[in-house]
């Protein structure tokens, strides 16, 4: 399987951070750095926004998938707020990352902290046709709940 090229460039702001790397040969992610010249503390219930100091150009037909580190998520009630974050194959400003704290307690972030991962997945465009009625299905319009507990 070919893996779709990802240019990275690494911001001012982020001179000296490790590159986002996959850290076992099966990894799904890509664990992304805090870019943020001095420590940021997340109150419970706060929501940040942190740097990491890179931009990328994602090839077309791809997206960028901005999940929790379940680390930090399962430790630390640390997770990200809008997950997952999606970064478009046309979009070149950095890269942020929304982190609300779920937790009891306040999180340190310090520089270098990995605070979320980064998937590169495929994307596909659907088509949309609008139709005055839809196909019946067993479920039909049965919401939350509907197909059991």
């Amino acid at each position: 399987m070919s893996r779709p090229q990802v240019l990275v460039k690494r911001l001012a702001h982020g001179q000296g951070l490790k590159l986002p790397a996959y850290e076992s040969e099966q990894a799904a992610g890509l664990d992304l750095p805090a870019a943020v010249e001095e420590n940021i503390t997340i109150q419970p219930g706060g929501i940040v926004m942190v740097p990491t100091g890179l931009a990328l150009a994602i090839p077309p037909g791809f997206e960028g998938q901005v999940r929790p580190r379940s680390g930090l998520a399962i430790k630390k009630g640390v997770t990200v707020v809008n997950a997952p974050g999606t970064i478009d194959a046309d979009y070149r400003g950095e890269v942020m990352v929304g982190l609300i704290n779920l937790g009891p307690s306040a999180v340190q972030i310090a520089r270098g902290d990995r605070v979320a991962q980064l998937i590169i997945a495929p994307v596909t465009q659907a088509e949309l046709v609008e139709t005055t009625d839809l196909p019946a299905s067993g479920r039909g319009q049965g919401g939350f709940g509907s197909t059991g507990a």
